[in-house]
């Protein structure tokens, strides 16, 4: 039945629509609040790295919008900012020596341990699930004594990651093409390094880019070893560009494989965009949304 508005609901409702269009003005470019509904059956996070030129404010409207729940490689003093807008750091970075010198040398030991002492009640309060830790480079040193060396430093780490619940995680990285003389840069490695450590607390980051560099067989790998993945990172080979039709995975199929082994933790995008990044990280979540 048509009727006739009154002055009072006509104005009423033009303002309304005023405010839901200032509100989708005031969005970074990229963030339209029309991205269809997610399925659930994987936790979305993002590495900041990969848009340096955005600012964390506006990064973080932005990929809430796209309803990214977490945002990963961000240190402790950023976090006011995440919990401005109620989002995670799905993993926390800052350990010393970063990528090359790693736990696989002694004399890095004590402090790296600092720091795990240092950041991971902080990180517990937060109830942020892991912080990432790296092997370093092998400079000549055989994989059997780094392994060695890693278990022990890891040993001494555990203890406090099982007190506070955090997760302590080492990335696997390719060392064929992006970094030279990584030493946990193959899958076998690093599971061995998880039985040696002999805690639930440690596992690994599986990175998705490099573990195609260096073993492929991704969907497989997946299969059998998720029990000692905490995370993943996507990447598009060659280069670490967009996770399209531009490069060799097919990420619906290894998205599904990480879904069917029950995973509950985050996957996380690390492509480099070469279009508008904003755009191109949209497009990767529905292409992850399995």
């Amino acid at each position: 039945m048509n009727r006739k508005l009154s002055r009072r609901t006509a104005i009423r409702r033009i303002a309304g629509s005023t405010a839901l269009l200032a509100a989708a003005s005031a969005l970074p470019a990229g963030a339209q609040t029309d991205t269809p509904a997610l399925k659930g059956r994987i936790n979305h996070s993002v590495c900041k790295w990969c848009y340096g030129k955005i600012p964390l404010d506006e990064f973080c409207q932005a990929t809430k919008a796209m309803g990214i729940k977490a945002i990963d490689l961000l240190e402790v003093k950023e976090f006011p900012i995440l919990k401005k807008y109620g989002q995670v750091c799905a993993m926390v970075s800052g350990v010393p020596g970063g990528i090359t010198e790693g736990l696989n040398r002694k004399e890095n030991h004590d402090k790296i341990v600092k720091f795990f002492e240092e950041t991971t009640p902080i990180v517990a309060e937060h109830g942020y699930p892991s912080i990432i830790c790296f092997s370093g480079n092998r400079k000549g040193m055989s994989d059997a004594e780094g392994l060695e060396n890693c278990a022990i430093g890891l040993k001494r780490i555990t203890p406090i990651a099982e007190k506070y619940g955090v997760n302590v995680v080492m990335e696997l990285l390719n060392s064929k093409r992006s970094h030279k003389d990584y030493m946990c840069d193959h899958t076998a490695w690093g599971v061995e390094l998880c039985k040696k450590t002999g805690s639930e607390r440690f596992k690994l980051l599986y990175d998705i880019f490099h573990m195609q560099i260096m073993d492929g067989d991704i969907v497989d790998t997946i299969k059998e070893n998720h029990q000692y993945f905490a995370h993943y990172h996507t990447g598009g080979v060659p280069g670490r560009a967009e996770i399209d039709d531009t490069q060799e995975i097919f990420y619906p199929v290894v998205m599904k494989a990480i879904a069917d082994t029950g995973f509950k933790g985050y996957v996380a995008q690390e492509f480099i965009p070469r279009r508008d990044p904003l755009v191109s990280l949209k497009q990767a979540i529905q292409i992850c949304d399995v």
